[in-house]
């Protein structure tokens, strides 16, 4: 059996979420256009002031160091979103 992309990035969240849950936070995978993987915190995640040391240090290292052919991974935060 073949793994899509999105199940293969799944996978990873699954070992990622467990650190995140720690502080009632929470990561979920919205779509992956091409070898991009956009992601999206929940919880207090959402709105840590800490949230891009741990975009940067943790969710994308590990991401891109467990599948190859993510070029880069695009993550939000509803703090950023404006409408």
């Amino acid at each position: 059996m073949v793994k899509t992309k999105e199940l293969e990035v799944e996978e990873v969240l699954e070992k990622i979420r467990p650190a995140l849950a720690q502080d009632a936070g929470n990561i979920g995978l919205v779509k992956i256009e091409d070898s991009d993987v956009y992601l999206k915190l929940f919880g207090t995640c959402s709105s840590c002031p800490v949230a891009d040391i741990t975009m940067k240090d943790m969710i994308v290292y590990t991401i891109k160091e467990s599948l190859p052919w993510v070029k880069s991974v695009i993550i939000g935060q509803e703090k950023y979103i404006i409408e």
